[in-house]
């Protein structure tokens, strides 16, 4: 089981928003910098970054605090927010990223989500972030009228590394995830799912584990709030 200990960046500064509410955020004191030095120095491995300057104007606002994470910590990472077209992708391969998650631009464009995991495999993760059944796009402001798993069936055969599947309706809550949402959409996948939204607990953490499928779990609000304490965090680590 992988952990993602979560930045969200906004402004230069670790934010957490409830179900990606802009108006309902939390600024944190800590840069993104420090706080993936803190994850380093407990031992994790891998890193969930979503850059929501990027998500909110198409670019890659925040890359060279990013490239700065990549360069200086040995961690594996994953970015996601307002990647729409492949020089996006292009720039965050170059700097060592080792995932590249699309969601609204893959949802709306399935030929991008195609050729991009074409052009770079083994590097595209797809996020699909879902609200009763549907997903979101654009910031989750926007419902789709597209049904996840039918929307899942249809580009499962394109390539796609990774799925990470985030329920809005949970994330930012601590509420828990939607485990059982999330295990029909780890049955159908071809490729392995993380889980995200909700995490309040190390119980969640050991459950994701019981799942078949699941490649890793997802963990913000919970760790910067102090529910879960990074040193009881770091004995779930698998790699």
């Amino acid at each position: 089981m992988k952990i993602f200990p979560a930045i969200d960046i906004k402004d230069k500064k670790c934010v957490r928003l409830v179900k990606g509410d802009f108006n309902n955020k939390t600024e944190y004191e800590m840069s993104p910098f420090e706080q993936a030095s803190k994850y380093k120095d407990h031992g994790f491995k891998n890193l969930h970054i979503v850059d929501l300057d990027g998500a909110l104007t198409g670019d890659t606002v925040n890359l060279d605090i990013i490239q700065e994470i990549v360069s200086k910590f040995d961690l594996k990472i994953e970015i996601g927010g307002g990647i729409r077209n492949f020089e996006s992708i292009q720039k965050y391969t170059d700097i060592g990223v080792e995932k590249v998650i699309l969601g609204s631009a893959a949802i709306k464009d399935r030929n991008f989500l195609k050729e991009a995991c074409k052009k770079f495999p083994t590097k595209i993760a797809l996020g699909l972030d879902a609200k009763d059944g549907y997903l979101s796009v654009s910031g989750w402001k926007e419902n789709s009228n597209q049904l996840t798993l039918d929307f899942l069936k249809e580009v499962n055969d394109y390539g796609v590394s990774r799925l990470i599947y985030t329920d809005i309706n949970r994330d930012g809550t601590k509420q828990s995830p939607n485990f059982e949402e999330t295990t029909k959409v780890a049955k159908i996948s071809n490729c392995p799912v993380i889980i995200s939204g909700g995490v309040s607990s190390i119980d969640d953490i050991k459950k994701a584990k019981s799942l078949k499928n699941i490649e890793g779990i997802i963990i913000g609000k919970a760790i910067y709030d102090g529910d879960i304490k990074l040193e009881e965090l770091t004995k779930e680590i698998d790699a």
